[in-house]
């Protein structure tokens, strides 16, 4: 097992993280609905209050950070005292997406449920492409009640407010998302399937056709098993790095030709997300949501560098 630092704990179920250039991290509280800075030394501050439920996060063009909203779910504490995401809760409305500055914490409403004719059910995660656009996945709401899951999609969006297009439809669960380093290769990591999926991007939003449907893109790994896949992050060389909650929890890091490299295990049955920041792009955050912590190492290999990341 990797060796983890302890950065802070106590968080409300801890997802996307970003680094910034100071060595503190930002990350979600989805049960908390708010937005954290956490220092270097394992102090707090709360950067917003956008309520719902804050998922994943990336910085933009304008410098500000753009949150994918989940619109809330409710939680279920295990008897080991590890919190999940349980269901939908009775005053959902839908997803959204938010952008946010990170100096005055005002949040702005970009994207929500319904415009331009789409429901968003369960916004997940998020990446910028170089042309300043970005693409989200809607993971959708899974419904105990009425036994059902959402049948939903993988979009592209303008930071200007004209455009939101779901690009890609179905998808099954998308979770995590992210680029190649030259940006011609879409990633999306489904959760129940434990699927890491590939698309050919052939311009801003744009995926060749025979991507589009009926079943979209191309599963390069699909590792079986008792785990999931979540979030995820790419390496400078190309590699993907997936959060693989399950019985035991790890990064799976997968090469571009689907091949598993190695799995890194984790102390958490609950890791849900990756960065990457420093000097050299090998410092490493991890969310350990079912403990509530967010954790860092030293990683193998440098992490690729986002498009308009600060660090």
């Amino acid at each position: 097992m990797a060796e983890f630092e302890t950065v802070t704990d106590g968080l409300g179920f801890p997802e996307g993280p970003v680094a910034l250039p100071d060595g503190s991290v930002i990350v979600v509280e989805t049960f908390a609905g708010k937005i954290t800075r956490v220092r270097p030394d394992g102090t707090k501050q709360v950067v917003a209050e956008p309520g719902g439920g804050p998922n994943g996060l990336a910085f933009g063009p304008d410098g500000r950070l753009y949150c994918v909203n989940n619109g809330g779910y409710q939680s279920w504490t295990d008897p080991r005292g590890r919190e999940f995401t349980h269901g939908v809760r009775p005053d959902f409305a839908g997803g959204w997406v938010e952008r946010i500055d990170i100096d005055s914490g005002k949040v702005e409403v970009l994207y929500r449920s319904g415009d331009f004719g789409h429901a968003l059910r369960g916004p997940n995660d998020i990446v910028f492409d170089a042309n300043g656009g970005f693409w989200f996945t809607d993971h959708g709401k899974l419904d105990y009640q009425r036994r059902c899951h959402d049948i939903v999609g993988i979009f592209y969006a303008r930071t200007d407010g004209s455009l939101l297009d779901e690009v890609i439809f179905p998808s099954r669960n998308p979770n995590g998302i992210g680029l190649s380093p030259d940006g011609t290769r879409l990633y999306a990591a489904e959760t129940y399937t434990t699927s890491l999926v590939e698309f050919t991007v052939t311009g801003p939003g744009q995926v060749a056709d025979d991507d589009a449907g009926p079943r979209p893109g191309r599963v390069i790994n699909r590792p079986g098993g008792r785990g999931y896949f979540d979030s995820l992050a790419v390496e400078a060389n190309g590699n993907i790095c997936v959060a693989t909650p399950g019985s035991a929890g790890g990064i799976s890091v997968i090469s571009p030709a689907g091949e598993l490299i190695e799995f890194v295990e984790c102390d958490d049955p609950i890791v849900t997300n990756i960065c990457f920041g420093g000097p050299d792009m090998r410092d490493a955050w991890l969310t350990f949501s079912g403990s509530g912590r967010l954790v860092k190492t030293r990683w193998p290999r440098p992490g690729l560098r986002l498009n308009f990341q600060l660090a």
